[in-house]
């Protein structure tokens, strides 16, 4: 009898293990031109590959990338057949009405990214297939082509109103979605929604993945229900950034790290040397990235 429970036992473990198994591969974006969207070379790195300086060029990674600079990349850069799936939609909330462009499954996703435009930005940045060097069309077509969905939304303003709305938006299509990890990008002042949002009981619950692009730091975070999950954080900046200082930027990683000593915090920096403001925007890797959070996920 004892061998036979003890058999038992390892019969269960042993499928348990190939579930998960499969459930990881399942989570993992298949590529999409990773060749073009590849970094450049690496100057140099750190803390155990944490921290990475990747050479950027104006030169070569805007003006030979793009056939109008800053305007319209090449065509070879884009797949504009992911606007099959790309719908601009209103949902209602008590936080009032949030218009939002979703691109790939509204229900059963696997996998629900958002991206939080700066000052000045819409909805609309986030879904421009030609505009940050074809980054966002990649971003669309990754999720459009692994069962995901991409959602870049209005919101009223960067303080608690705004947080709300897009809170309300991520329940939203979590409700629609329950299996889905879901990852929030910020891009500048968008930042501060990333932040709020982990520091809220709701969406700091529920959130699998921040990531920084070009944006400010928030000592706040350190006390925040997503960094007690150890929620992964990307960092991406420039070194010439005018508005947020890679410096400053690089401070708040490092007192992540410092803080998690004895169980590691999934945190990366990627310094783009000489980039500045749009730089990590243009030239983040979404895929390698996401595929690192989606290893790192709480």
């Amino acid at each position: 009898m004892a061998i036979r429970l003890q058999f038992l036992r390892l019969y269960l473990a042993a499928m348990a293990f190939a579930a998960s198994g499969a459930y990881a591969d399942a989570l993992e974006l298949k590529p999409f031109k990773d060749d073009l969207f590849a970094y450049p070379a690496t100057l140099s790195s750190a803390d155990n590959g944490a921290y990475t300086v990747i050479d950027y060029r104006e030169m070569r990674d805007i003006n030979a990338r793009d056939e109008v600079p800053e305007r319209r990349v090449h065509a070879q850069y884009t797949d504009t057949g992911v606007r099959k799936v790309q719908q601009d939609l209103m949902l209602k909330t008590d936080a009032g009405d949030v218009r939002h462009i979703a691109v790939g499954k509204t229900e059963g996703a696997g996998i629900i990214v958002l991206y939080l435009h700066g000052q000045g930005g819409s909805r609309k940045q986030g879904v421009d297939d030609f505009t940050f060097g074809g980054n966002f069309n990649r971003l669309k077509n990754l999720m459009a082509g692994n069962g995901g969905l991409y959602l870049s939304p209005d919101f009223t303003d960067f303080g608690d109103t705004g947080a709300a709305q897009v809170a309300a938006l991520i329940d939203h299509y979590a409700e629609a979605s329950p299996a889905a990890k879901i990852f929030v990008a910020c891009g500048s002042m968008g930042g501060s929604l990333c932040w709020k949002l982990a520091a809220r009981n709701d969406t700091g619950r529920r959130i699998d993945g921040l990531l920084l692009l070009g944006s400010l730091w928030d000592e706040s975070f350190l006390s925040s229900p997503a960094f007690r999950r150890h929620v992964p954080v990307f960092f991406g900046q420039g070194s010439k950034d005018p508005v947020f200082p890679v410096e400053k930027q690089e401070a708040f990683f490092r007192s992540i790290i410092a803080r998690s000593k004895a169980y590691p915090y999934p945190t990366r920096f990627v310094r783009f040397e000489t980039g500045t403001h749009g730089t990590p925007i243009r030239m983040t890797d979404w895929r390698g990235t996401l595929n690192w959070m989606l290893t790192k996920a709480p």
